[in-house]
């Protein structure tokens, strides 16, 4: 008999077969063993499913949208403990077993998972750029590795958010939840994203979020300011240290803003939008 607790992996996916293989295997690869891996697609129109089927029995359909499918995993799942992942990650070895050992030494039920970009395009590079220096923020960095009792108890992901999801439910359960964090890491293999996809992702995130402005305008005066942040200032070396990186990211940052402000706007409109940012930002 295993004594080792399971750990149901929950995958994400839609028209993801350039990505799906390599995150299956990394997952099949882990040194800790007793994992079921649960894949939700959304209407895939390529081989996504195909090939998930290969590696996992678990594979179901359903929607609208990521907050959605996960929860929806989460009630297919059979293990003790919840991770979430996108199909465009890849797991380093020990992760999930770090997870567990931290999960029970310390008795702690939520996890953060250190993340970084993988990739040689410019894009990927800003990326990497921007995800080392939420290292170890808490505003920045979500966790992605539940006890499922507790992700239960607070209801999984507000499938009202798509994109906010993610940092709306731990701060849910901060008050009354201790999150540790682990450094085994998560990469994210970005080398085909393009600033075109960036900024469609960008406004399609602000457009769905208008409603997590008003579930927490408190965490929006922190995380809204896209083109300002303390972090920023708090890795100013970074920005000396890489200054064409540097600058790209502030450019790429600034284009994202605008884009994330006309989503917002498409949303609620101006009028609202004005109503907002003063309500948030000068209030």
């Amino acid at each position: 008999m295993n004594k080792q607790p399971l750990v149901s992996v929950v995958i994400t996916t839609k028209n993801e077969a350039n990505n799906i293989f390599r995150i299956l295997h990394s997952i099949k690869n882990q040194s800790y063993r007793n994992i079921e891996i649960v894949v939700v697609d959304n209407n895939s129109t390529d081989d996504t499913v195909k090939i998930a089927r290969e590696l996992s029995s678990k594979v179901y359909n359903y929607g609208p949208e990521r907050s959605a499918q996960r929860n929806y995993g989460a009630t297919k799942s059979k293990g003790k403990y919840l991770l979430f992942l996108d199909a465009d990650m890849e797991l380093s070895k020990d992760v999930v077993k770090s997870a567990v050992e931290t999960s029970q030494r310390m008795d702690i039920g939520v996890l953060t998972i250190a993340e970084t970009t993988v990739g040689k395009s410019i894009m990927a590079k800003i990326r990497k750029f921007e995800r080392e220096m939420y290292m170890g923020e808490p505003d920045y960095e979500v966790p992605r590795f539940f006890e499922k009792g507790i992700f239960l108890k607070y209801g999984g992901y507000d499938e009202r958010l798509t994109g906010p999801e993610d940092y709306d439910l731990p701060y849910r359960m901060r008050n009354s939840c201790k999150i540790c964090r682990i450094k085994h890491y998560i990469y994210h293999h970005e080398n085909d994203l393009t600033l075109k996809k960036l900024l469609t992702k960008k406004y399609y995130y602000a457009k769905k979020g208008a409603y997590y402005a008003v579930k927490h305008p408190e965490l929006i005066r922190i995380q809204g300011t896209i083109l300002f942040r303390k972090v920023y200032l708090k890795n100013w070396r970074e920005f000396v240290k890489y200054p064409f990186l540097g600058i790209s990211f502030v450019f790429v940052r600034f284009l994202e803003t605008c884009w994330a402000v006309a989503g917002f706007i498409s949303a609620v409109g101006f009028c609202s939008f004005i109503k907002a940012f003063n309500s948030i930002f000068l209030d």
